[in-house]
């Protein structure tokens, strides 16, 4: 781990894998357990029931609470937020009612997007600034607005896809070259292009 300030704190007992970097005023409670080749920004919390693979970065002010799980690869935008209780209030205690956040490996969640609790965002979505996350969303699949809807389809490069949401189609990536097919309302990396 690469302690970059001393004006963090990382509870004993937190694991942080190899060449992980922590920068001021960052928190990580006890139970966390965290991948190599991390970046936490300034002004983050990581929650004690939270688990991060590798190659995650969480830019400035993110909270990531307990009951949030991000794969590897994974990237969160400045002031981007994670919720744990559905209903909160603060004289009623639902510490036992959390529901689970899974983001899988290769997202995105863009600068100040809410996340509401119990949703899970698929391989590579892109969860565009701002945007307000309700329900599961798709792998390779652009989310935005308020509440957040589907707008088209991402490239594991992060490059927008020439797809309409629905259809029978395939795009090629500009970046990479990888072959897309969409079928229906389900998009996947082809084969040959893998």
């Amino acid at each position: 781990m690469s302690l970059s300030v001393p004006d963090f704190v990382v509870d004993d007992g937190a694991q942080i894998g190899a060449d992980t970097r922590v920068w001021h005023w960052v928190h990580i409670c006890a139970g966390a357990r965290i991948g190599e080749r991390c970046s936490f920004g300034q002004n983050v919390f990581v929650g004690n029931d939270v688990l991060i693979g590798n190659n995650c970065k969480v830019q400035n002010n993110v909270s990531i609470y307990d009951a949030v799980t991000l794969e590897d690869d994974v990237f969160c935008g400045p002031g981007m937020v994670f919720t744990n209780v559905y209903n909160p209030r603060s004289a009623v205690i639902r510490k036992d009612e959390y529901r689970r956040t899974l983001v899988k490996r290769g997202a995105t969640i863009g600068a100040n997007a809410t996340i509401v609790c119990g949703a899970t965002l698929g391989e590579y979505a892109f969860i565009a600034a701002g945007a307000v996350i309700t329900k599961d969303v798709k792998p390779y699949a652009l989310i935005a607005g308020v509440p957040a809807r589907q707008i088209g389809w991402m490239s594991r490069h992060g490059e927008r896809l020439d797809l309409s949401v629905q259809g029978q189609a395939e795009a090629r990536c500009p970046a990479t070259g990888e072959i897309y097919q969409l079928t229906g309302d389900h998009l996947s990396r082809s084969e040959e292009a893998a």
